[in-house]
Order: structure tokens, then sequence, then C-alpha cells
């Protein structure tokens, strides 16, 4: 596994991190403390140090499970978690974003992840203008000065918002999460080289294009009405399923996995820190780890 410094936070991270937006269930699997576990120690095992979660992964229910998971082995890890989403149910979430809303989600964070700080604490694809509240950026340095949150993050949910991204380093956000693969190259035209510039740390999310990159998947897969991928317009996922094919057959090296191809893509940008990617099995954390050794 390699390692490198997470933009100006001087935290060494896995290149290969650790995302958990399925531990929620809204990805067409529910699952156990024990299966979490299991991943979670695979990943170790393997140099993973970086975990990936937020509030509204259910209702803090990927961060209960990886506290429970990881009980004991805080110190082992580097996680990142999210605030501003309220979880109601399958792909149903209000925005809390008063300062004191977020007051109450970082204390149900810290009692889920059973910790008493937080590594990187990200606004979670907030519009610019609830963004921009001063008194939220107050509260979490206020926070980040009580040593609760160690560093402050923000996840932009258009991939090319200059608006929030040109920001972070005048308001103190060390880490940007954005959703960058070989599919969707928009941020390499303005947001990575603006992250670069303010010393800023890259977290490239969905780095499989959610499974799409994965090489298992062929124009006219259906998927499970309670995977979050069944809302996907069809069309264009088949589109790019077709794109998919291309590149595999021009850009991936023989005997080489797309998955792991596909994760060293994003990590040979030198704006990218560290790529996120989910997993459902402990197999599917060994083959993303490999991807940590390979160099394009």
């Amino acid at each position: 596994m390699r390692y490198r410094v997470l933009g100006s936070t001087g935290l060494k991270i896995s290149v290969i991190g650790v995302g958990t937006w399925q531990l929620g269930g809204e990805w067409g699997k529910d699952f156990s403390t024990a299966e979490v576990a299991a991943m979670l120690q695979e990943a170790k095992d393997l140099g993973i140090n970086f975990i990936d979660t937020a509030e509204c992964y259910g209702d803090h229910v990927s961060e209960r499970l990886i506290g429970a998971a990881i009980a004991g082995q805080r110190a082992d890890w580097i996680i990142a978690t999210k605030f501003g989403h309220k979880f109601h149910g399958h792909m149903n979430r209000t925005e809390p974003r008063s300062a004191a809303e977020i007051a109450v989600q970082l204390e149900d964070s810290l009692r889920a992840l059973r910790t008493d700080y937080i590594d990187i604490y990200q606004y979670h694809s907030w519009g610019d203008s609830q963004f921009d509240d001063p008194e939220v950026l107050s509260y979490l340095k206020a926070e980040q000065k009580r040593g609760r949150i160690r560093h402050i993050g923000v996840s932009i949910s258009k991939n090319t918002n200059m608006h929030q991204t040109g920001q972070c380093g005048a308001r103190g956000i060390e880490v940007l999460q954005v959703i960058y693969n070989r599919l969707d190259r928009a941020p390499e035209r303005e947001v990575l080289p603006s992250a670069q510039a303010q010393q800023v740390g890259v977290l490239a999310r969905v780095p499989l294009a959610s499974g799409l990159l994965s090489g298992k998947y062929r124009p006219g897969v259906e998927f499970a009405a309670n995977d979050v991928r069944s809302g996907h317009d069809k069309a264009q996922r088949d589109a790019r399923l077709l794109e998919v094919e291309h590149i595999a057959r021009d850009e991936v090296p023989a005997g080489m996995a797309m998955s792991q191809w596909a994760l060293a893509w994003c990590l040979k940008h030198p704006a990218v820190t560290a790529v996120i990617p989910g997993c459902k099995t402990v197999e599917q954390v060994r083959a993303n780890a490999m991807a940590g050794d390979i160099i394009l």
C-alpha cells in the first residue's frame, strides 16, 4: 500500500480508502456488524487506514457499524464523515443547515463512531448560499479549536463547483471530496488545478462510476429496486457502459482487472491524494487494495 500526505493536514493516508455509503442500506444490501468488522479488518491488514462515511448513510447507520467494527482500534484509523443531511428513508433526506442543527449532528456522529474526535468533518453537498453561512464555519472552527474536529473538508455535489472549491484556502478548508473517474473528467479543467494551487487534499469519490467501471456490467443491466442505481437514467447508463467497453479494449493493459485499473487511473492525477471506492465483501476490499500497488 502506498501513502500520501493529504494536502496541508499532515495526515498520511493510504491511497486506497474505504467508502461506506453502501453500509446505510441504499445499495441493495443490509450489513451486520460482523460483516463490516471483517471488511475493515481485511482493509487494515492490507494497509488501508482511511474510512469515509456520512451522517445520512442511513440515520447514522454506517457510522454505527464502523464504530462497532473498529472498537478498540480508533488510533489505527483516519475517519472522515459529513454533516448537513438528515436521513428519513430510502433516498429521502432533508437538509439541516443551521449551526445549532450541525451541533446535534456532530454529537450524533461522535456517539455513533464511538470516538471523541473526527479527523475530517466535511460539508455534505450543500448549495453555495448555505456553504457561505459564516455561523456554520464559526461553529466548525470552534469545534476544531476544542479538538473534536481535526480538519474541515467539503464534499462538493456538482464536480465543477468552483465557488466552493475556490474558497477552500481562505476558509481553512483543507480537504476537497469530488466525483472523479475515467467516465467523468470534468474536475480536471478547474477544480483539481485549484485544489493543487491551494494545497488542498483531494479525495476522489465514485472512482468506479457507481460500479460501471468494475467491468461487471453490460448495456441493458437492471438493478434491484432497493439499489440506488435503479433510479439512474437507463439510456445514459447504457451509453456509459458502451464507453466502458471501448475503454476496456483500448486502455486497460492485458491481464489487469478493470476495477483496479480504474482506481489507479484516478491516482495518477497529481492532485488526487486517495480514492474511496465502496465495497460489499472482503473480496472486494482485497481487490480494491491491490490497486494501491499499481502505478500507471
